[in-house]
C-alpha cells in the first residue's frame, strides 16, 4: 500500500470514528506515520481527502452492489432473486471500507447537508430507483404480480436497511441480521408472487 492509500485508510478510519470535524490533518498524519505537512504532498486537505473517499466508496458500490443505472442481469426466479440480494447485502454488511463509510455517513448526516444528501441517495433513493427498475421487469416476466414497481421496492428496502443499521452497531449481529434479510426476501416474494 502506497503513502496516498494509507492516507485514505486511516482516514476514513477516523472519520468514521470521530467524525470530520473531530479528525485533525494532525491525527490523519500521526495514523500514518508521517508528519502533517507530507499529507499536502498527496492532499489539498480534508475536503480533497473526503471527496476521494466518497468517490471511491461509490465505484466500489457501483461494481460490486449495482445502482440505478447499472441494475445487473434480471433475475429468472425468485430463487435467484433471494440469492443476488443476499450477495448484495453481504457485501455491504461486510466491506470494511463500505461499512465505515457508511458508519461515517450516518453520524455526519446531522452535521452537513452534502453527506446527508449522500446518505439518504445511498440508503434510500438509489436502492429505491435500482429495485423498482428490478421489480418492474419481473413483473413483466410475471414472477411478480402486477403492483406499484416503486412501493414494492420501498416495502424490499427499508427492512434491508434497518438490518444493515443493526449490523453496523452491532457487530457480532451480522449473521443475525443476515438470515433475517434471507426470511424477509422470502416472505416478499411470497407476498407478491
Amino acid at each position: 500500500m502506497n503513502t496516498k492509500e494509507k492516507i485514505l485508510q486511516e482516514s476514513l478510519s477516523l472519520f468514521a470514528e470521530k467524525g470530520y470535524d473531530g479528525t485533525s490533518m494532525e491525527a490523519i498524519a500521526d495514523k500514518v506515520g508521517i508528519k502533517a505537512p507530507s499529507l499536502y504532498k498527496h492532499f489539498k486537505g480534508k475536503e480533497e481527502i473526503l471527496n476521494q473517499l466518497i468517490a471511491m466508496a461509490e465505484r466500489r458500490y457501483e461494481e460490486n452492489f449495482g445502482s440505478k443505472l447499472n441494475v445487473g442481469k434480471i433475475p429468472e426466479s425468485h430463487r435467484q432473486f433471494i440469492e443476488e440480494n443476499m450477495e448484495r447485502v453481504a457485501f455491504t454488511m461486510r466491506d470494511e471500507m463500505i461499512r465505515k463509510i457508511r458508519i461515517f455517513l450516518v453520524k455526519e448526516q446531522f452535521r452537513n447537508k452534502r453527506l446527508a444528501k449522500i446518505t439518504s441517495m445511498h440508503q434510500i433513493e438509489g436502492p429505491q430507483k435500482m429495485y423498482e427498475k428490478i421489480i418492474a421487469a419481473m413483473i413483466a416476466k410475471k414472477l411478480f404480480r402486477k403492483a406499484d414497481p416503486a412501493m414494492m421496492a420501498l416495502q424490499l428496502i427499508a427492512p434491508v436497511s434497518l438490518l444493515i443499521a443493526k449490523a453496523d452497531r452491532e457487530e457480532e449481529s451480522q449473521e443475525e441480521c443476515l438470515k433475517a434479510v434471507r426470511k424477509h426476501l422470502k416472505h416478499f416474494c411470497e407476498t407478491y408472487r
